[in-house]
Order: structure tokens, then sequence, then C-alpha cells
């Protein structure tokens, strides 16, 4: 069986493809500066994603969910960024040009070089995953000569997206399935993955509160940890820092998790006897996770999407949890089973052009439901 855990020590770095092609042809030089001190006027930000905020500094944000990311305005010819503690892999865009690549970058200030002085937009977007710990980011500043201009509006629409690796994009960018673990740091792009690709197709906010190796009830190879339910009330992988979900209101909850449940046999030691209890159990458990969700999104439109994997079982047991949940008046969903994936990233994970595959099927989902977005 391929594997699909993620260890929680497994560092994550963004392509080399990416590096390159960023380095060679920049749209914004990027440069260390020997002073790390926090200076000049902050920059008003747009937020993506499960962040904690209130820190000092270089720790004013701290984050531990993937997908996260920073978008800010200004007007001149640079802009500085602080990077915090954690090992984090950047990718840094100035007015949607191709981005620049800072791969676990130290500690500190950074400048990053506008193509002119007149206005300009700057995006900075976490691609790693974080399982070992959060990681801070202290914020975009102007540095003299430069002004901080309002924040980007926030997008009307909104996308959440829940589930393991398959969500969190491991190793989508490889063009090998067989990977070391500093190749998967290199080809591991949460932008580029399923997430990324719809908010790009639908202007939307996006949030990935994703973990690689999890389950719904079981994580993979019956290793312990919390499953994605258990770790999903909270902003980071403490256990004990809330999220504060209260502003967020997604019209559309994408949400993968199975993978991990069944691709591996039962152990001994387990609490499942049998594939039949642990099937009851992971569509009750789904069932709870889902109706959960749905009472603090009363107007979301849900779609439970599943590969063919573990010849079927998964797809079977997402049926079925569709099933219960349209049996207790449940209208505002969607159950879609994904075939012909090739797997072609690392360790048999999607690769991007699966993740483009994933991205339509969710896509004609919700194109095919007439209100999703509202007004």
């Amino acid at each position: 069986m391929p594997p699909f855990f993620l260890r929680s020590t497994l560092p994550i770095m963004i392509t080399l493809s990416a590096i390159a092609s960023a380095q060679e042809h920049p749209t914004a030089g990027i440069r260390r500066l020997s002073d790390d001190s926090v200076a000049g006027r902050a920059l008003p930000l747009q937020i993506g994603g499960r962040v904690v905020t209130g820190g000092e500094g270089a720790s004013r944000y701290r984050r531990q969910w993937p997908g996260s990311y920073f978008e800010g305005a200004f007007r001149g010819k640079a802009v500085d960024l602080v990077v915090g503690p954690g090992d984090v892999s950047l990718r840094v865009a100035v007015d949607g040009a191709a981005p620049v690549a800072l791969v676990r970058p130290a500690p500190g200030r950074y400048r990053v070089a506008a193509p002119s002085a007149g206005q300009h937009r700057i995006r900075v977007d976490v691609v790693s995953e974080s399982q070992a710990g959060p990681t801070a980011f202290g914020g975009l500043y102007a540095p003299a000569g430069t002004m901080p201009l309002p924040a980007p509006a926030t997008p009307r629409r909104a996308i959440e997206f829940i589930g393991d690796s398959h969500t969190v994009g491991y190793g989508n960018t490889s063009t090998s399935r067989d990977c070391s673990e500093q190749q998967v740091w290199e080809t591991t792009d949460t932008s580029q993955g399923i997430a990324g690709q719809l908010s790009r197709r639908y202007g939307t906010a996006y949030r990935v509160n994703a973990i690689s190796g999890r389950g719904i009830v079981r994580n993979y190879g019956g290793f312990a940890a919390p499953t994605v339910p258990d770790a999903y009330p909270y902003a980071l992988f403490d256990g004990k820092t809330p999220a504060d979900d209260a502003g967020w209101q997604p019209q559309v909850i994408v949400i993968a998790l199975g993978t991990n449940d069944f691709t591996t046999p039962l152990k001994p030691d387990e609490r499942w006897k049998t594939r039949d209890a642990l099937h009851a159990d992971y569509e009750a458990r789904y069932v709870r996770f889902v109706q959960d969700l749905r009472r603090r999104n009363p107007r979301a439109f849900f779609v439970l999407w599943a590969t063919d994997l573990a010849e079927g079982e998964i797809a079977r047991e997402v049926a079925k949890v569709g099933d219960r949940l349209r049996a207790s008046g449940e209208t505002r969903l969607a159950v879609v089973p994904v075939t012909g994936l090739s797997f072609g990233g690392c360790h048999f994970h999607p690769n991007v052009a699966d993740d483009a595959k994933i991205a339509d099927a969710i896509g004609k989902a919700i194109d095919g439901r007439k209100g999703v977005w509202g007004r």
C-alpha cells in the first residue's frame, strides 16, 4: 500500500522548479536585511486561513493549518516582510506576477522590490505543511519612501477545504512517485493544489483545514494523534487554542476524508475488531461532523469527494455518509466520486494534473447547484 502519512516532524519546501523559475526571471527581487528589527508602518492585511493574531514583533501572527496567506497594498518602490520562527516555505508575488520563493527563510526582515514606484499589491502564500509546530509571520511594513494603502478587499465568495494530504497538496508538483523527505519538501505546494485552483477559478477567499495522515476516526496505519474532527476546533494543533471562526461564513465547504481511515489494515490493538465496525464508526462520526459544520454554516453547500483508492472502499463509505445525511434532511449536499487519477505525485499522491481533475469534478458539482454563491 503506498504511504499516505506525512510524519509530523517532516517539513516541506516549495518545488525546485518554481524556485528556479522565480530566481531566473524574478518579477520582484527579495533580499535579507542586516537589521532584523520590525520597523516602518505596518500594512493593513487581508488574511486567509486560521491565523492567531495579537503577538508582537516577528511573532505578530502565528499559524499552523496549511494554506495561510497575507495580502497588502502599498505605494512605493519596496516593502518589507518580517519572517518569524518556524520552518516554512513562502511564495511572494507582487501585482499577481510569478511568485518568488523564500524556502525555509531564517527569521528576519526581507525587502521586496516593486517593479515601479506606483501602487502595488503584494501577496505572501504559505505553501508548506507545519505539523511539527506553529510558524510565525511578523507582517508587512513600509520602509522610508513607501506608503501603506488599505488592505485589498476580502472576496465576497469563500470556500473551506477540509481533508488530509490530498487537500494539503502533498508532493503534488513532483514528477516522480519515489521521493525522499527532502523531495517531499521540494514538491508540496498547497497553492497549486485543489484549494488554490478552485479559489482562483471562483475568485474566493479560502481556508485549508487539512492534516496529512489523519482521518475521520482513524489515522494512517492506526497511529495515535488527533483525527481531523478532533483537531478542527483549534487554531493550532495544541488542542487548547480555540479557532475564532465567528466571521468566517463560507458558501462552499469541500471535504475529503477517508484515505487514512481505510488504506491500511487494522491492527490487533486497535479498537475496531472488524472492518464493519470501522465502517459504522466512520459513517456515524462523519455524519456528526458535517451536521456540526451545518449548524455553524446554515447556508453552505457541502461537497464530499472521494477517490477510488482502497478498491473503492473510501468512495463506498463516503456515499453511505451522503445517504445518511440526506435521510436526516440534508439537501445542500453533493457527493463526488473522482476516478482516473494518475497519483503521480510523491508516494502515490495526486499531482497537480490530478488536482486539476479533482477541482473540475468539484466545480461541476458547484456549478450544477443554483444559488450556491447567493446574489
